[in-house]
């Protein structure tokens, strides 16, 4: 049987040094095949608190990291002769933010973000630190707008919104877009 953490360990070790990070790394039978299911996504040059919106990632770093992925995959043999369908994908907007690292990637995003005490408030995030957060909460009925500071301690539960139109203007060099992941299947026949 494969370890999912020898899968994890041999993907990290060929993704180094590409700019990209290995999130996670799900190995799932799927009938007479598995699905090798990979989440990367860029890695946060940034040190300390992060007040700019991060580049996502483009269809062509995906590509290459599949192919990364793939020939490390091909040159061991730890997924041995069963077929697997290899996914390597970004963080989509499903994944809840659960990582100082994910609030520093979300830095412009509109959240709803979930306190341990207290009503859940949708604000967009603002800054990100290594210990807490920044998050811009707009003006609602009689309630002025606020800025707010929460420690990564005293959240609950935060989830990126999906916003068809952002309140910045986006390049149109930044393909795809970031509120979907980017998914690129590739069958493999071992």
């Amino acid at each position: 049987m494969t370890s999912d953490a020898g899968v994890q360990e041999l993907i990290d070790g060929a993704l180094h040094g590409s700019g990209l990070v290995l999130e996670e790394v799900v190995v799932t039978p799927a009938g007479r095949r598995r699905v090798v299911r990979v989440v990367v996504d860029r890695v946060l040059e940034a040190t300390g608190d992060v007040t700019e919106t991060q580049r996502p990632l483009t269809l062509d770093e995906i590509a290459s990291a599949t192919r990364t992925v793939s020939d490390a995959l091909d040159e061991s043999d730890l997924l041995g002769a069963q077929p697997y369908t290899l996914e390597v994908t970004s963080p989509g907007v499903s994944r809840p933010l659960t990582d100082a690292q994910h609030f520093r990637r979300n830095v412009g995003r509109l959240v709803v973000l979930s306190p341990v005490d207290g009503e859940s408030v949708t604000g967009r995030i603002t800054r990100a630190g290594s210990d807490d957060l920044t998050l811009h909460v707009p003006s609602v009925k009689k309630t002025p707008a606020r800025d707010d500071t929460y420690p990564y301690a005293a959240i609950a539960r935060a989830d990126v919104q999906v916003e068809f139109s952002r309140p910045e203007d986006t390049d149109a060099t930044d393909t795809p877009a970031d509120d979907d992941p980017v998914d690129a299947p590739l069958d493999k026949e071992n």
